[in-house]
C-alpha cells in the first residue's frame, strides 16, 4: 500500500500531471471567458437579454453580468480571461513539449496570476454578498483559476523559482512529496461548495 501511495506521489511531482492539469484547467477557464465576452457583449447591445444561464434569481448571468463589478476597469472582466488564459496555455504546452522556463519568467507568472486569482475571488464574494446572484461560468472561472493557480504554484515550489530561503524551500518540497497542496485545494473547493450552499439553500433550486 506505501508503495502505492509513493508512487502517486511521485506522479504529481511530474511534469506530465502539473502541466497536464493547468492545460486542462486553463482550457475550461477560457471557455468560460469566452461565453462571458459574448454574454457582455449581448448585455451591451439588450440590456434585457434573457441569457441562457438565466436559470432562476440566485442563478442568473444577466444580473452579475449587469453589475458594475462585472466591468470593474471598464471593460468586461471576461476580456482579461481572453488575454492571461492563452499564456498559461502556451506555458503549458511547451513545458510538456519539454521547455523549461528562466526562474524569473515564472516567477512573473506566480504574481500575475495571484493577482488574478485574487481578483477572480474578489468578484466571487461580490456575487455571493453583494449582488446576489451566482453566474455558472464565473464560478467555472473560480474553480478553474484556482486549480490553474495550485499548479502553477507546485511547479514553481518543486523547481525553486520563488526564491524562497533554504528552509522555507525544503518545507514547501516536504509538503508537496506529503501531498499536503491537494489536501488544501479539496477542502478549499469543499467550503466554497458549503458557503454556496449554507448561504442560499433551496432557492439555488428556484
Amino acid at each position: 500500500m506505501s508503495d502505492v501511495v509513493e508512487r502517486v506521489h511521485r506522479f504529481r511531482q511530474t511534469n506530465g500531471w502539473l502541466f497536464g492539469t493547468m492545460l486542462f484547467s486553463a482550457c475550461l477557464s477560457l471557455l468560460a471567458s469566452f461565453v462571458l465576452s459574448v454574454d457582455a457583449i449581448e448585455l451591451a447591445r439588450n440590456p434585457g437579454a434573457d441569457l441562457a444561464c438565466n436559470i432562476n434569481q440566485v442563478i442568473s448571468c444577466g444580473t452579475v453580468g449587469s453589475s458594475w463589478q462585472a466591468s470593474l476597469l471598464g471593460f468586461p472582466n471576461a476580456f482579461l480571461g481572453l488575454i492571461a488564459e492563452p499564456v498559461v496555455i502556451t506555458i503549458a504546452v511547451a513545458s510538456l513539449a519539454g521547455v523549461k522556463f528562466p526562474r524569473g519568467f515564472m516567477l512573473a507568472a506566480q504574481v500575475v496570476y495571484t493577482i488574478g486569482v485574487a481578483f477572480a475571488y474578489w468578484l466571487f464574494f461580490q456575487a455571493m454578498y453583494v449582488i446576489g446572484a451566482l453566474c455558472p461560468w464565473c464560478l467555472l472561472v473560480t474553480v478553474s483559476t484556482t486549480l490553474v493557480f495550485v499548479t502553477l504554484t507546485h511547479v514553481n515550489l518543486r523547481d525553486g523559482n520563488l526564491f524562497l530561503p533554504p528552509r522555507a524551500q525544503q518545507a514547501a518540497l516536504t509538503g508537496l512529496r506529503l501531498g499536503v497542496d491537494a489536501f488544501i485545494v479539496v477542502g478549499w473547493l469543499l467550503v466554497l461548495t458549503v458557503l454556496v450552499v449554507s448561504h442560499y439553500g433551496t432557492a439555488l433550486l428556484g
